[in-house]
Parts: C-alpha cells; sequence; structure tokens
C-alpha cells in the first residue's frame, strides 16, 4: 500500500482527490490536513510515503511545508497540487524538496501516476506543466547564450582565449604558462575583459564564457 497524506484547505478538493484515490486498491489516505502546519504535524506522525500538498494554504503554504518535510521527514516525498496559473512556483518547489507537480484540473490517471511515481523515488510533472517547464528553460537558455555570444564578440582573439581558460577554472599565473605570456599580460586581459563583457569578477565572467560555449571549443582545441 502506498500511505498518502492529503493536504487542501478546500474540504470539496479533498473530497475529490479523496475519492479518485480510494478507487486504486494500492493507495490509502491515511490522514487529512487543511492547512500546512497541519499537514507537517500530520507526516510526522503518520509517516507517509506520499505528502500530497496544495500551494496555497493557510497558516504554512505547500511551498514552506514541502521545504521544512525536506528537512524533518525526508522519506516522505512531496507532490505539489496546483492550477495552471501557479506554474511560477515549480522552480521554488523543486528546489524546496517537492518531487513532482499535478494540475487540480488535470486527468485522474496523472494523480495516480504522480503518487506512484514518487513513492517510488521519482519526479513527477502534469505533461501540461511539464511542456511549458522545457518551452521556459529552453527559452531561458538559448537566450542567454545568444546574449553571452554577442558579448563575447566583441573581444579580441587573444582575450576570447584567456577567457576561455579563466573559464575553465585556470589561474592567471597557469593561464600565462598556457598561452606563453607574463602574468602581467594576462592580468591586463582578464581586467579588459570584465570591463567589455560588464562583469564584477572572474565567477561572473567564467558563467559568460559558458553559455557562449567557448569551453566547448576550447575542450575541442
Amino acid at each position: 500500500m502506498i500511505r498518502v497524506l492529503l493536504a487542501d484547505d478546500e474540504a470539496m478538493i479533498r473530497a475529490g482527490v479523496r475519492a479518485i484515490l480510494a478507487a486504486d486498491p494500492e493507495i490509502e489516505v491515511v490522514a487529512e490536513a487543511g492547512d500546512g502546519r497541519e499537514a507537517v504535524d500530520l507526516v510526522l506522525a503518520h509517516r507517509p510515503a506520499v505528502a500530497l500538498l496544495d500551494i496555497r494554504m493557510p497558516r504554512l503554504d505547500g511551498l514552506a511545508a514541502a521545504a521544512e518535510l525536506r528537512r524533518v521527514a525526508p522519506e516522505t516525498a512531496v507532490l505539489m497540487l496546483t492550477t495552471f496559473g501557479e506554474d511560477e512556483y515549480i522552480a521554488r518547489a523543486l528546489s524546496g524538496g517537492a518531487a513532482g507537480f499535478l494540475l487540480k484540473a488535470g486527468d485522474p490517471r496523472e494523480l495516480l501516476a504522480g503518487i506512484r511515481a514518487a513513492a517510488e523515488g521519482a519526479a513527477y510533472l502534469s505533461p501540461r506543466i511539464a511542456r511549458r517547464v522545457i518551452a521556459e528553460l529552453t527559452g531561458g537558455r538559448l537566450t542567454r547564450a545568444a546574449a553571452a555570444r554577442d558579448q563575447i564578440a566583441g573581444l579580441t582573439p587573444r582575450e576570447r582565449e584567456v577567457l576561455a581558460l579563466l573559464g575553465a577554472g585556470l589561474s592567471n599565473a597557469q593561464i600565462a604558462r598556457r598561452l606563453h605570456l607574463v602574468e602581467g599580460t594576462v592580468k591586463a586581459h582578464v581586467s579588459a575583459i570584465l570591463t567589455r563583457l560588464g562583469a564584477r569578477n572572474r565567477v561572473q565572467a567564467a558563467i559568460r564564457a559558458y553559455e557562449a560555449g567557448l569551453l566547448d571549443q576550447e575542450a575541442a582545441d
């Protein structure tokens, strides 16, 4: 049996979800909570395999409850119940310990599949949310890469060489030996690179090198 805790501040939602889960002989709802604080307390009392949490709840919302459960009950997987308009919370919830997201208006089969996946230690996103996440991640990555390439284009060939090695984690002395330069010259190149990229430090410059693909080129050479 997969033991599940259900938390939502709307009794009608809890009743509907409970009815869906009751139809599966391998899933048992062991407790219900009307807010996030009660959910955490009941998880500690019942130790379910999966906690199904609404995002917006009084006292302690689902995001905060997920983060706390990761700390006090890491053996309980957390699934978030959300509406489609709340998908901006996805990154926060996943970083806070949630194993996945389910849409309240989604197919009941997704709910059952998500609970099984979470109980087995896997992650699960409702297909509609997964498509949105992939599109946003891909679009953001491509946008950053294009912007970084535009910035890198303003560097001299030697500065691009220095930036690639800086991005690979080499010190000024190591870069000097690799490129057969004196260390003072490398330091001057690094200073010019930071200025041209608008980077505050070497870490930011290294990130630009990674986003622009310079590290891939360095590895290929």
